[in-house]
């Protein structure tokens, strides 16, 4: 599957989405919608959403030092890389509101902060969309999901989305996991659960990657592409490795 936006078909079984439009308006991203209730006729091989939009991560390359940022968390609070020195590893995650592939994982998500954070892993939220034309993520509306969800962690906003540049991040959820040094070791997918593929999101491949790093040994390179919407680029802000 190549890196940026694709329109998902549907091979096996029929996930119907009749009459839903995914017309991405010019500069401002592909629309991903929370889409209507699934009608699967088999449903444990129903590994694709027909007719939805969704970009692959860009994978940013292994042993990349993580790029240094400092944000506002959803308190106004700013938020900086060298507040996370000392932990033994950490997890960006860059997501959003209304995505729903976010929503799909947002309980595996809160359920991986609280088992990692007491093993001094630090884990960082971080939303890039452009919020004029994607209202549903404004940092108001951040901080009631951050509550909803039970996230124990940062969630920051990137207004320029010069962050989300720095980390080639493409999609909502893209995941990255750095060592103590803050060196890239895993990038990628959350674990192999999708909307409407009746695989359960666990953190699979996330939580592999942070028992690896916390146990002293190395992380596996066999590392899937996340999935999910591409992140909503202001108009004349899309960066060379979009579409």
């Amino acid at each position: 599957m190549r890196n940026g936006s694709q329109l998902l078909s549907n091979p096996v079984g029929n996930v119907g989405h009749d009459g839903l439009n995914l017309q991405a308006k010019r500069g401002r991203g592909k629309a991903c919608l929370s889409p209507p209730p699934l009608r699967l006729d088999n449903p444990a091989v129903a590994h694709h959403i027909s007719g939805m939009v969704a970009t692959n991560s860009a994978m940013l390359a292994l042993g990349t030092k993580a790029p240094d940022f400092t944000l506002p968390d959803t308190n106004g609070k700013s938020v900086s890389l060298r507040d996370f020195r000392g932990a033994s590893a950490l997890v960006v995650v860059f997501m959003c509101n209304h995505c729903p592939y976010v929503k799909h994982v947002r309980g595996a998500l809160a359920q991986l902060a609280r088992d990692y954070q007491p093993r001094n892993v630090a884990i960082v939220g971080i939303n890039s969309n452009d919020v004029e034309h994607y209202p549903a993520d404004s940092p108001a509306k951040m901080a009631e999901e951050s509550k909803s969800a039970g996230y124990t962690f940062p969630y920051l906003f990137d207004d320029t989305q010069a962050v989300a540049k720095a980390y080639r991040a493409a999609c909502t959820p893209d995941f990255y996991v750095f060592d103590r040094e803050h060196r890239l070791v895993y990038r990628g997918q959350l674990d192999d659960s999708r909307p409407g593929n009746a695989i359960p999101p666990t953190g699979r491949d996330v939580r592999a990657a942070l028992d690896a790093v916390l146990a002293g040994k190395p992380v596996s390179g066999a590392q899937k592409p996340s999935l999910g919407c591409n992140i909503k680029w202001k108009p004349g802000n899309e960066p060379d490795y979009f579409g």
